[in-house]
């Protein structure tokens, strides 16, 4: 089984943000999947959508031998797990969240689906936070 380089971003903008993310990472290594790195945790005003709960956010590097739409499944279902009713792309929109998990790159893999495009162009080249996460991450 060959292993997946994939690179993540993890936010949170309710509860204890910082544990919520922790929690995440930690469903994830349950599952099978090898962490490499993560980056520091950042702040953020919410993006796409009005909130007066701030977001916190990390990057995360690991290794997974799921398929792009496995992996997906497996981070939509840890998300509703810990209570994330709302998904953006099921509602047209953005909202507060317990946990959001984005699947920014896997391999150099090109992918786009209804339910997925890799790599997730808004975090690359439009959201300055997940510029700054992302700077070390993508070479």
């Amino acid at each position: 089984m060959s292993q997946h380089k994939v690179v993540l971003l993890l936010g949170s903008n309710l509860g204890d943000q910082k544990k919520n993310i922790e929690t995440a990472i930690a469903k994830m290594k349950e599952a099978g999947m090898e962490m490499l790195k993560f980056s520091i945790f950042l702040t953020s005003e919410p993006v796409e959508f009005v909130s007066s709960n701030i977001f916190c956010n990390i990057a995360a590097i690991i290794y997974t031998h799921l398929s792009p739409i496995q992996l997906l499944d497996l981070v939509k279902s840890i998300e509703f797990e810990m209570g994330r009713i709302n998904d953006s792309k099921m509602s047209g929109g953005y909202h507060d969240r317990v946990i959001d998990i984005d699947i920014v790159k896997y391999d150099e893999l090109k992918f786009i689906s209804e339910r997925l495009e890799i790599p997730h162009k808004k975090h690359l080249f439009e959201r300055e936070f997940s510029k700054i996460l992302l700077e070390d991450f993508i070479k």
